[in-house]
């Protein structure tokens, strides 16, 4: 059977829907910090398996590779598999974008059709996402950032291995809460001016991978969040390239109070007529 974004958004809302009460609980009972749920066994597992099996090699992915991050990224889903397309957007079907928003008590939820820095990643053995602050808006700088959807397909991988998402609610001085990229697991985080997070380093050989959204709103998730580019912070045990991080994002925060949108477009977006 082939499963487009329609099927396949049926079967995720009939999943959270069936865990809908504990998925609020756990995220109200987080959300003076980081607000954040997750979720097992998301769809069934051979359609995991499946968008696992045809999810691009690293050679037909773009590598990011800096002091913030080391990863594989890409928002141009009209090179791959349709499977990547259809579960990317199954996460902006209306009916799973209300219900996320009804467990995390958020009105007027809006997807992002664009995928601005989200579609899909991969980390490999020695790559992480340094710890870091979302950016707070949409590419046109019109809408906020309020949630991050990340759903994690690649079968076996242990929390050992790395790779995992951490979330850092107290700051960088207090231990980190870490969320295991288990296979077919869907994390749900709040993201505004505190939600602190990063990706640990893969010391694994072998790939991580994630389908990621980002759902944004006419209001901030915080009424004191204001606006910023993505802010990267050092790991704790690393205070150099802290002090560099956060020079680097003063750096680039000085330049956009020029330059509303930044000197150059983020090539981070499906650009569906290429």
């Amino acid at each position: 059977m082939k499963y487009d974004r329609t099927k396949l958004a049926d079967l995720i809302v009939e999943k959270i829907s069936s865990q809908k009460e504990q998925l609020q609980k756990q995220f109200l009972n987080s959300k003076n910090q980081i607000g954040y749920f997750f979720i097992d066994d998301l769809l069934p597992e051979f359609i995991s398996n499946q968008i696992h099996e045809v999810f691009p090699k690293s050679d037909e992915m773009t590598l990011k590779k800096n002091l913030r991050e080391r990863k594989f990224v890409s928002a141009q889903m009209n090179l791959y598999h349709p499977l990547i397309e259809e579960i990317i957007y199954a996460f902006q079907e209306k009916k799973v974008v209300d219900l996320i928003g009804e467990i995390c008590e958020i009105d007027e939820v809006i997807p992002d059709e664009f995928l601005y820095a989200g579609g899909i990643s991969m980390m490999g053995k020695n790559q992480f996402l340094n710890p870091h602050l979302d950016n707070s808006h949409d590419k046109d700088r019109n809408r906020w950032r309020i949630l991050n959807l990340l759903f994690y397909v690649t079968p076996n991988w242990e929390e050992s291995y790395g790779g995992n998402l951490e979330l850092w609610p107290n700051g960088l001085k207090e231990k980190q809460i870490t969320i295991h990229s288990k296979f077919n697991r869907l994390a749900v985080m709040a993201t505004h001016n505190n939600s602190l997070h990063s990706v640990s380093p893969v010391v694994y050989d072998g790939y991580r991978r994630c389908v990621s959204n980002y759902y944004f709103s006419k209001t901030p998730m915080l009424e004191t969040d204001t606006f910023h580019v993505t802010s990267f912070r050092g790991r704790p045990e690393n205070r150099l390239s802290d002090f560099l991080l956060r020079t680097d994002t003063w750096l680039r925060m000085t330049i956009r109070k020029f330059f509303k949108k930044g000197i150059k477009e983020n090539p981070h977006v499906y650009k569906k007529n290429k």
